[in-house]
């Protein structure tokens, strides 16, 4: 029923208003509440109809609705000196101002109406201004003003309660799309970096084996060897990243320590057996770094040898990794002597780059070199030591 008549005002109020006149044209009665009735007169039926059919108006303009129908009771009440049902018209109207406006507007609405009301009904009726018959109008005004407030302060609660409601669901399901998104990122930086690696070394020795194979069997079968490890290499991190993802909850079970600095002779070598000439360093004082720095450190100097390696043929790379008081650099630079065009920094293997860097609080740059070439030069953040201070 609430809900329909939420959706129905209008009929719901033209129902209320038939139902008061009906009541208001079969039950007059006198002012000074004698027993006997008082006939139907044109006056009260005037009176009753105008009242009863500005109810209908009552959500629409309920200022309005209650100054016609305190000004019609209260003209009917001075002079016809009768009062009927349709005098709850403006005990309804009082209500619906309260419910429908703020506090104060409602309380200077309804005071004014319950004056009217208490000086027509002292001069309507034959007894004293102060007595409960002619009171009663200002108590039932007073308290219909009362109770709007009151339904009317509880609407604003609720709807405050709503709309923090809505609003939290939003955020909570903003923050899951925003989880959902940097985990998805981060599961394609980690698949692009660990198959891009071993893809490539596995490409290259399957071209030389391919070359050698009928002239040197020896070397080609050497190249189907790396072949086979890095194929077996990536096959195996694949399987661990996949069991990871399929785990529905925490796990306890022990998996393979995350890429880190530690591993860069085991990295290096690897493009080594590939062909690829590669002279690194170690600069500063190493010290242990925050996971997010080291393998971050770790991915940028893979990634920008995979490129080397792929786009680069026969160049030479040199790596230079610095500890520095507040910060972990890494220059990956090549020499460019096969004359091969190198990316624009603008490929997918690049931009993992820069968004590990951006990550760990970093920056990357990446670009063409003037003499030739190409350089990824990284800039990681780290909290300083007591040497360094």
């Amino acid at each position: 029923m609430r809900q329909a008549a939420r959706a129905h005002p209008l009929a719901v109020d033209g129902a209320l208003a038939a139902v008061l006149y009906a009541l208001s044209l079969l039950a007059p009665m006198r002012g000074d509440e004698r027993p006997e009735r008082v006939s139907l007169s044109l006056g009260l039926v005037v009176a009753a109809t105008v009242v009863c059919a500005a109810l209908v108006f009552r959500r629409r303009w309920p200022l309005l609705v209650l100054a016609v129908t305190t000004t019609t009771v209260v003209v009917m009440m001075m002079t016809i000196q009768a009062r009927a049902a349709f005098v709850a018209g403006v005990i309804i109207a009082a209500y619906t101002v309260a419910t429908r406006t703020d506090r104060a507007t409602a309380w200077i609405a309804g005071t004014a109406c319950a004056l009217a009301f208490g000086v027509a009904a002292a001069v309507g009726s034959d007894e004293p201004w102060y007595d409960p018959g002619n009171l009663i109008f200002v108590v039932w005004v007073g308290m219909a003003v009362a109770a709007g407030d009151a339904v009317r302060s509880r609407r604003a609660y609720v709807a405050v309660l709503e709309e923090r409601a809505r609003r939290a669901e939003q955020s909570r399901e903003g923050e899951a799309r925003r989880r959902v998104a940097e985990e998805r990122l981060r599961i394609a930086r980690e698949l692009h970096d660990v198959v891009a690696h071993h893809i490539a070394l596995v490409n290259v020795q399957a071209g030389v084996a391919s070359h050698v194979l009928r002239d040197r069997p020896d070397q080609a079968e050497e190249a189907l060897t790396h072949v086979r490890r890095a194929s077996g290499a990536v096959l195996d991190e694949l399987g661990a990243m996949l069991s990871v993802l399929r785990q529905s909850g925490e796990s306890d079970s022990p998996t393979e320590p995350a890429p880190s600095l530690d591993r860069l002779d085991a990295l290096v070598g690897s493009f080594t057996a590939a062909g690829l000439t590669v002279d690194w360093t170690l600069s500063g004082r190493p010290r242990p770094l925050p996971a997010a720095v080291d393998l971050a450190a770790y991915r940028i100097v893979q990634e920008s040898l995979t490129n080397v390696h792929k786009h680069s043929g026969g160049a030479a790379a040199r790596v230079t990794v610095g500890y520095a008081a507040d910060g972990l650099v890494i220059d990956v630079r090549d020499d460019g002597r096969s004359g091969a065009v190198v990316p624009n920094g603008t490929g997918h293997g690049i931009l993992g780059m820069r968004e590990r860097a951006a990550a760990a609080g970093g920056e990357l740059r990446a670009g063409p070199r003037p003499e030739g070439g190409f350089r990824v030069y990284a800039r990681l953040p780290l909290p300083s030591t007591q040497e360094d201070r």
